[in-house]
């Protein structure tokens, strides 16, 4: 009994720490452990679904950003599904392929009942390693996505044909406008184009 004493001390002092995690935990926090509820009482899909929610929910206070922004050695079969090119070094003629994932995007009701959609579109420049812009074309993308949740396994694929620029080092500049709320988030990728 003696030593009774300091572990109820110790205990009333982490009390009001736990208290202020948990006030601090948030929605997340609270989706997670209804999760792990219903998966305890074997209910996988349920669980599932509160997650799949919460991160739904969550999504929509993130800034609207790039997540990441490779190339590719072909393309992908779906989201976080790619080769990553090995170097940023292409043969002369050798197209450019990007996987890039927008983080962010807003999502609004769709006309189809109950769905909902975001659409994106991206913009192109190649920058020389002056910062000269040598081709720019706007809209070079297009891409719009309707489901029943806010989905966030989003990419794009973006094929470039650089064949004919001379032997060099360029940037290879993005420019995603989430068009449900304006926002805009660019990416660069510094590219060579070998001399035969």
């Amino acid at each position: 009994m003696a030593n009774s004493l300091p572990m109820l001390a110790i205990l009333a002092l982490a009390a009001p720490v736990l208290a202020a995690f948990e006030a601090e935990a948030g929605p997340l926090s609270d989706a997670a452990a209804k999760a792990e509820k219903q998966a305890g009482s074997g209910d996988a899909a349920g669980a599932r679904q509160t997650l799949h929610e919460a991160v739904s929910d969550f999504s929509q206070t993130l800034p609207f950003a790039i997540g990441k922004a490779v190339f590719v050695a072909a393309e992908p079969a779906g989201y976080a599904m790619y080769e990553p090119k090995q170097d940023s070094v292409f043969k002369p003629g050798e197209t450019l392929v990007s996987y890039i994932e927008p983080v962010g995007l807003t999502w609004k009701e769709a006309s189809a009942k109950g769905k909902l959609e975001t659409r994106f579109t991206v913009d192109l420049d190649i920058v020389n390693p002056k910062g000269e812009v040598l081709a720019t074309r706007k809209a070079f993308g297009d891409f719009t996505f309707t489901g029943y949740l806010r989905n966030q396994e989003i990419y794009a694929t973006l094929t470039v044909d650089v064949s004919g620029a001379p032997a060099g080092d360029y940037v290879l500049r993005f420019r995603f406008n989430d068009i449900n709320s304006g926002k805009s988030a660019s990416v660069d990728q510094r590219f060579k184009i070998a001399g035969e």
